[in-house]
């Protein structure tokens, strides 16, 4: 219930961003957080609290599913040029992942120190953490206050019509009676061929979203695949690995704490590599290429007995799991119109999130009947099946913004 309050609310604060304005709702969502976060400080009461997290922004995986990832991906893309879009979403992401490492090893030790402190309890010092938590909302707030108009939507260019050349049968059909009299035989009034006439009126303001059908089409495509991607990682979450070298291997809590520490750290510095190799093979080889590595090293975790081999295994798969996100982001930023990004990328956010919450199911049933190494083989499965078929559906595809660029090379040269 909380994953979908937060997904149904996220989804309409992005689709309405652009029209109502990018920094509202960033402040909007902002405030949301903070407040929730205010709720779970002060009250103790079951109902209030699952009210305050479905109509406020708190994640209950601790993943980015509220509105402020679809509107800031989409900004940067605007205030980027495609030739450096993908090195500014490689420090973003980048950026991202080391602030959630940050927050997660902070709140750890923070409500270890204080419940070893006199009248702490450990309800007393989560309250203090969401109260952190509220406090941070509300510095998001004061710095979407800060932003400046240029990270609004770009407002439409005005366009001009022309009138095209008439012949001379065209013009004598469309001359009056009247002009005939006004106007000498011998000297008739001058035609012009191309007349400019007033801009085109401005269409009312409106804050709903228009996406063109040919962004549409993409949308569904890219929905699909990566529904399919999503849900394979909700089968094989960290949480489900964990307890799979828990349980098989018997290792340590903090044996365990330093391979995901270190597997995160890979996972993170990999997109600055990502960003470099995009450059020179493209976004769509680069999601491929990088992404299957890591699937069939998913696929292999389970099959050694010992759990050398097995922790070989995930951390080859860490260096380049994460190398499709900034591939990823640069390619949906390009596919569409820059009016659409906000909508659409606050879409396929949705779509991952729904997909992904469905994958736990099926891993806790194989889990219950023992087989729980098959859900390595069917995630692996499924996010190789998603880079060969995001292969075959966009290989060779040329973004709108490959296409207008050539278009105007093309122009300056003739």
């Amino acid at each position: 219930m909380t994953l979908w309050g937060d997904v149904v609310i996220s989804f309409g604060l992005t689709l309405f961003a652009d029209g109502l304005g990018r920094r509202r709702i960033l402040m909007l969502g902002a405030a949301l957080m903070s407040a929730s976060g205010l709720v779970f400080t002060f009250s103790g009461n079951y109902w209030v609290l699952v009210a305050a997290s479905i109509f406020g922004v708190i994640s209950p995986s601790g993943s980015e599913i509220g509105p402020f990832k679809a509107i800031e991906e989409s900004t940067l893309s605007q205030l980027s040029s495609p030739d450096t879009r993908s090195d500014i979403f490689a420090w973003y992401t980048l950026l991202g992942n080391a602030g959630t490492a940050f927050g997660m090893i902070t709140c750890g030790w923070l409500v270890e120190w204080l419940q070893s402190l006199d009248n702490w309890t450990a309800t007393h010092a989560h309250r203090f953490v969401f109260g952190v938590y509220a406090f941070l909302g509300i510095v998001k707030f004061i710095l979407a206050m800060m932003l400046s108009d240029r990270c609004e939507p770009e407002s439409p260019k005005q366009e001009y019509q022309k009138v095209t050349e008439l012949d001379n049968i065209e013009i004598e059909s469309l001359l009056s009676s009247s002009d005939d009299n006004d106007n000498s035989p011998h000297h008739p009034a001058p035609l012009q061929t191309s007349k400019p006439l007033p801009p085109i009126p401005k269409k009312k303001h409106s804050i709903y979203p228009s996406i063109s059908p040919t962004s549409r089409s993409i949308l569904l495509k890219l929905s699909i695949l990566f529904s399919f991607d999503s849900f394979a990682s909700g089968i094989a979450t960290a949480s489900w690995i964990t307890y799979f070298f828990t349980t098989n291997f018997s290792l340590p809590e903090g044996t365990l704490g330093t391979l995901f520490f270190s597997t995160s750290i890979i996972a993170a510095l990999s997109n600055l590599v990502a960003s470099s190799i995009s450059k020179r093979i493209g976004l769509l080889k680069t999601m491929v290429f990088t992404h299957l590595p890591s699937a069939i090293f998913l696929a292999l975790i389970p099959l050694p007995t010992t759990v050398f081999p097995a922790m070989t295994f995930l951390v080859l798969r860490a260096c380049t799991q994460n190398m499709d996100q900034v591939p990823r982001q640069a390619f949906l930023a390009a596919a569409v119109l820059p009016a659409e990004r906000t909508a659409v990328m606050g879409l396929v956010n949705v779509v991952r999130a729904l997909s992904q919450s469905g994958g736990p199911i099926v891993t806790g049933w194989l889990a219950g009947m023992q087989k729980f190494w098959i859900a390595f083989l069917i995630a692996g499965a499924l996010k190789a099946g998603y880079d060969l078929a995001m292969l075959k559906m966009f290989l060779g595809f040329r973004s709108r913004e490959e296409v207008e660029g050539e278009r105007r090379r093309s122009e300056a040269v003739a």
